[in-house]
C-alpha cells in the first residue's frame, strides 16, 4: 500500500480523497493555485505545495509542476480526482516515466476511450450496441452525405473531450453545414481537436450509467446505474440510484453488457459506462468516461463500498475482495449537485465570501464540500460548491428526505441553485419517475424557470 499520495485537484473531490486516504492510513499532499491558498483541502492535506496561479493551465493543468511536487514530496503515487487532468493521457504516461503511480486507468485505454469515435469502433467491435451515426467526417459535403444515409434529427459530436462541448443538434438538411462548422470550431477551440462524427438524435431518452470497478488481474466488477436524466444543456443537475426506469432484465442486461465491454478495452480502475435508454427498452452506449464520477456518492450509498479507497487499493495492486453476485443495490439514492450560480438570471455563476454555512444533518445524509464560513469561494473555477446526497429505504423517502435536507441547508455569500432543486423535486413528472433527458428544456419551454 502507498504511503504517501498526492491529490492533483481541487476543492470538494480533493477533499473527499484526503478523508479516504486518512483514513487509510496514507500521508496526503495537496497542490494548489495562489487563488486556493486558504481552500480546506490545503489545511486538510499533510503537505501542501503552491503549483502556480489562478488559472488552471497555469497551476492545476501544469503538469511539470505537480510532477515535480510529488517527487519533491516523496508521494509514490497521483490522485487525478475528475475533470482537469484525469482524462489526460500523457500525463498518466508522464506519471508513469516519473515512477509515479497514477490513480487510474492505463494511458493506452484513457487515449482510446478519450476518442470518441475510436470507442464507437471498439464497442462496436465488441457486440456492446451503440447509437446509429458514422465515423469520423473531413468536411461538411462529406458529412451531408453520411446525414442522409442516418436520418434527421441528428447529432454532430466531437470526437475529444466532453461536458457538451462540440455537440450540435441538425434537424435537417439546410441546418447541417453551419452546425457542422460550429461544432467543429467549438471542439477546436476547447480541445485543440475539430474533428467530428455523426449519430442518429435519440429522443425522448434516458442518461443512464453503470460503475465499473476492474482490478489488475482482469476481475470487473459492475456496481449498478446511475440515473442522471436530470441535465441542463449536458451538464447534469439530479442523479439517482437505482433508475425507475429499468427493469431487472434491463439491468441484468447492461451489466452484462458493460462488463464486456470493460474486458474489451483491458480497463483497470473505476470508472463509467454512459447509455442512452429509448423509450422502448433499447439501450446503446453513448461513453466511457475513464476516471471517478462526480455523482459516486451515490453508488457508495446504495452498495455501501467507498470507491475512492478502491481506487487507491486497485492501484496498489489489490484484487477485488468481490464478484459479482455479492453487488446488490439496497434502498434508493439521490444527489443534488449544489453550484453558485443563479438560475433566475440565466444561471449566472457568482463568486462570494460564504458569511453563514449550515450542513443538514442525520442518517444517510452527507454534503461533500469544501466550503467552511469565511471561506472566499474564487471565480476562477467551476461553479460547484458542494453535493448533497440522501439514502433511504424507497425512491419516495429519498426524495422527501432531499426535500428536507435542502430545505436545511443554508449558505448565505452566494447564490446557489438549491431552490431550483426543491422546484424539480417538487414536479410531478419527476416524482412519478416519468421524465427524460429533456425535462429543464421543456420546463424552460413552457416559463417554468427558477425564481429563487
Amino acid at each position: 500500500m502507498f504511503e504517501k499520495i498526492l491529490i492533483a485537484n481541487r476543492g470538494e473531490i480533493a477533499v473527499r480523497i484526503i478523508r479516504a486516504c486518512k483514513e487509510m492510513g496514507i500521508s496526503t499532499v495537496a497542490v494548489f493555485s495562489e487563488a486556493d491558498r486558504e481552500a480546506l483541502h490545503v489545511s486538510m492535506a499533510d503537505e501542501s505545495i503552491c503549483i502556480g496561479p489562478a488559472p488552471v493551465r497555469d497551476s492545476y493543468l501544469n503538469i511539470p509542476s505537480i510532477l515535480s511536487a510529488a517527487l519533491v514530496t516523496g508521494a509514490q503515487a497521483i490522485h487525478p480526482g475528475y475533470g482537469l487532468l484525469s482524462e489526460n493521457a500523457e500525463f498518466a504516461r508522464n506519471c508513469a516515466q516519473c515512477g509515479l503511480v497514477f490513480i487510474g486507468p492505463p494511458a493506452q485505454v484513457i487515449a482510446q476511450m478519450g476518442d470518441k469515435n475510436e470507442a464507437r469502433r471498439t464497442m462496436k467491435a465488441a457486440g456492446v450496441p451503440v447509437i446509429p451515426g458514422c465515423e469520423l467526417v473531413e468536411d461538411p459535403r462529406e458529412g451531408r452525405r453520411e446525414a442522409e444515409k442516418i436520418g434527421y434529427p441528428l447529432l454532430i459530436k466531437a470526437r475529444a473531450g466532453g461536458g457538451g462541448r462540440g455537440i450540435r443538434l441538425v434537424n435537417s438538411p439546410e441546418e447541417f453545414e453551419s452546425a457542422f462548422q460550429t461544432a467543429s470550431a467549438e471542439a477546436e477551440a476547447a480541445f485543440g481537436d475539430g474533428a467530428v462524427y455523426l449519430e442518429k438524435y435519440l429522443s425522448p431518452v434516458r442518461h443512464i450509467e453503470m460503475q465499473i470497478l476492474c482490478d489488475q488481474s482482469g476481475n470487473v466488477l459492475c456496481l449498478g446505474e446511475r440515473d442522471c436524466s436530470i441535465q441542463r444543456r449536458n451538464q447534469k443537475l439530479i442523479e439517482e440510484s437505482p433508475s425507475c426506469a429499468l427493469t431487472p432484465t434491463q439491468r441484468s442486461k447492461m451489466i452484462e453488457v458493460s462488463t464486456l465491454a470493460a474486458k474489451a478495452v483491458g480497463y483497470v480502475n473505476a470508472g463509467t459506462i454512459e447509455y442512452l435508454l429509448d423509450e422502448n427498452g433499447n439501450f446503446y452506449f453513448m461513453e466511457m468516461n475513464t476516471r471517478l464520477q462526480v455523482e459516486h456518492p451515490v453508488t457508495e450509498m446504495v452498495t455501501g463500498l467507498d470507491l475512492v479507497k478502491w481506487q487507491i487499493r486497485i492501484a496498489s495492486g489489490q484484487s477485488l475482495a468481490y464478484t459479482q453476485k455479492d453487488i446488490a443495490l439496497t434502498g434508493a439514492a439521490i444527489e443534488c449537485r449544489i453550484n453558485a450560480e443563479n438560475p433566475a438570471l440565466n444561471f449566472r455563476p457568482g463568486c462570494g465570501k460564504i458569511s453563514l454555512l449550515h450542513v443538514p444533518g442525520g442518517p444517510m445524509v452527507r454534503f461533500d464540500s469544501a466550503l467552511y464560513q469565511g471561506y472566499s469561494v474564487p471565480p476562477f473555477y467551476d461553479s460547484m460548491i458542494g453535493k448533497l446526497i440522501v439514502h433511504a429505504n424507497t425512491r419516495e423517502e429519498a426524495i422527501r428526505k432531499m426535500r428536507a435536507a435542502l430545505c436545511e441547508l443554508i449558505i448565505e455569500g452566494v447564490e446557489t441553485n438549491s431552490e431550483l432543486h426543491m422546484e424539480i423535486l417538487s414536479d410531478e413528472a419527476f416524482v412519478s419517475g416519468q421524465y427524460h433527458t429533456d425535462f429543464m428544456a421543456k420546463r424552460e419551454k413552457t416559463g417554468q424557470q427558477s425564481v429563487c
